[in-house]
């Protein structure tokens, strides 16, 4: 078992170091990349999910119903990261001739409406159940 662990380790650090060695001839527009992203995580998506987390926590007591706004959250969030690219296209750069253009932003905003209709179907079916099991508790002597 130790000499399969070596093996791949040893394949993993050539691996790294091949890919470093391809990309030194491009270090100067990738580093913009490789910096910009953790840079901006932690500035503004990091704190910004933060505060959406406090602001539900505080709003929305019940810990199912928070467990299910968050879901939502969590699948519009997806949703929106993979949009963005197609949202913003770069206008310089030609649409890819592999799929044929659609109206994005619509498509999103179903998928949204989806996801949070579907988001507040279980809410309204949870709260239902919790109101008979309240009834049949309070109903019987």
């Amino acid at each position: 078992m130790r000499a399969v662990r070596l093996l791949l380790l040893v394949l993993g650090a050539s691996a790294v170091g091949y890919g470093g060695w391809l990309l030194l001839p491009q270090l100067g527009t990738a580093l913009p990349w490789l910096i910009g992203g953790p840079v901006l995580h932690d500035v503004l998506v990091a704190p910004l999910v933060g505060v959406v987390g406090l602001m539900l926590s505080r709003l929305v007591t019940n810990r199912l119903r928070l467990a299910w706004v968050t879901a939502g959250l969590l699948a519009s969030a997806t949703l929106l990261l993979i949009a963005v690219p197609l949202l913003w296209r770069p206008p310089s750069a030609p649409p890819n001739p592999g799929l044929p253009d659609r109206n994005y932003p619509l498509g999103l905003a179903v998928g949204l409406a989806v996801v949070w209709a579907a988001i507040v179907i279980v809410l309204v079916v949870v709260a239902m159940v919790d109101r008979r099991v309240t009834n049949r508790r309070t109903d019987r002597p």
